[in-house]
């Protein structure tokens, strides 16, 4: 079984940010990566952020993205909450972006993830083998 906890540290109506583990299950790392979320809007559908708690997550075919993505089940009046690349909190609709660092990418005053397409590659990688997993968010 693979594990994923992210913790939160930075939480706004605009956007949220986190660092991202991905671990075996004796708790090494396996992965560690930035996120980005939409900020906090009270768990509304497709513009808010996801809220904090235990979720599972599986691999699944997504019509969308034409490829396999983790998405979460059981996320109170949401569906289709997914990990996919993403470098700017507004590129989401209630999903999960990971990125290797942030920066003010286009100089909007709010921080960005980098790399999100590798990232995802090696988050994927990380979970080979499994197509379920445990995620916990936790808002520090």
């Amino acid at each position: 079984m693979r594990f994923i906890t992210i913790h939160r540290d930075f939480i706004s109506k605009k956007q949220c940010l986190g660092v991202c583990y991905v671990t075996d299950g004796r708790g090494n790392i396996l992965l560690k990566t930035d996120t980005i979320e939409r900020g906090w809007l009270n768990n509304k559908k497709r513009v808010s952020c996801i809220p904090e708690g235990d979720y599972p997550v599986k691999l699944e075919w997504s019509n969308r993205f034409k490829k396999d993505l983790w998405e979460l089940y059981e996320v109170p009046n949401r569906s289709e909450c997914k990990f996919h690349a993403a470098n700017y909190a507004r590129q989401l609709n209630g999903c999960i972006a990971l990125g290797n660092g942030r920066s003010d990418i286009d100089k909007d005053g709010n921080l960005d993830v980098l790399n999100s397409k590798d990232t995802m590659k090696k988050f994927h990688e990380a979970l080979d083998g499994y197509k379920e997993a445990r995620l916990k968010i936790i808002n520090i």
